[in-house]
């Protein structure tokens, strides 16, 4: 791998990681396209790795928000008379809708880096989910905002992440969607996915780095595109928050489509390869 590998996949990690149009399918395309081989371990444990730089960047978006979460969180530990406020509540929420992809993540862990990393699963994913996504939004009431989530809603986005495990299927096209299936406004399921997105992304970064450190990507493309999945994530962030709140999902659907018809068809005519 390359610098100039790095930063491209660093750019599409930043853009893509929290729009609902899957980072790892799009770095699974990307890095194809390149000539990298995208079910060696050391490129699977890259893209999890540069993955950190995008999470850095919403906890650095977020900052006053998790701060205040988890100062309430562990004064509702301490004293029991806080444990009916609402960050309180919410700290749990995000450690519990956590977990399941946590456990997934790590039992499935050799079927994902291996078998999934397949481009005719990216593209079925890509086309099979973004009918789930254009159903959540035509069916959901959106009448609930952040202030009315409860652990019911945590669980089952929480659960619904782990499809995401699936190259194509996107974790914030899929917890986004079971966001508004429960109910939730565009912004409630949409900044409980970014915050549900950290301790999975995190642990998956760090976990995979002894691959992507073992193999041939080298320290120094893995600390640039980190760096530039940092910058281009914090910007992409800030504009998908704007957008939801005035805008439906159903536009990222659409080029899901799109992008899944345009890779069978080079997959179909042997144009690329699907490993």
């Amino acid at each position: 791998m390359t610098i100039w590998d790095s930063i491209i996949l660093g750019i599409v990690e930043g853009l893509t990681e929290f729009l609902p149009v899957s980072s790892t399918g799009h770095l699974t395309i990307v890095a194809k396209m390149l000539g990298l081989q995208i079910d060696d371990p050391s490129i699977t444990g890259f893209t999890a790795v540069i993955q950190i730089g995008a999470i850095a960047a919403v906890v650095l978006y977020f900052w006053n928000d998790i701060q205040r979460i988890a100062i309430a969180w562990v004064r509702g530990l301490l004293k029991p008379e806080h444990r009916g406020e609402f960050d309180h509540r919410m700290g749990w929420y995000v450690i519990v809708g956590s977990t399941p992809i946590v456990i997934v993540g790590f039992l499935a862990r050799d079927i994902i880096s291996g078998p999934l990393r397949s481009l005719w699963w990216v593209a079925a994913a890509l086309i099979g989910w973004s009918v789930v996504m254009v159903a959540a939004e035509r069916l959901s009431s959106k009448s609930r905002p952040l202030t009315r989530i409860t652990l019911v809603d945590a669980i089952v986005m929480g659960l619904v992440q782990c499809l995401a495990l699936i190259p194509g299927i996107s974790r914030s096209g899929a917890t986004i969607s079971a966001g508004l299936f429960r109910g939730l406004d565009r912004v409630a399921a949409t900044r409980i996915s970014f915050l549900l997105g950290i301790p999975a992304l995190v642990g998956a970064g760090v976990y995979e780095l002894k691959d992507a450190l073992n193999g041939d990507v080298g320290a120094v493309p893995l600390i640039v595109g980190t760096i530039v999945s940092f910058v281009v994530a914090y910007a992409s962030v800030a504009w998908l928050l704007r957008f939801v709140a005035k805008h439906t999902i159903e536009v990222f659907a659409f080029y899901r489509i799109l992008l899944g018809i345009v890779l069978v068809i080079l997959l179909a005519t042997s144009t690329i390869t699907a490993t």
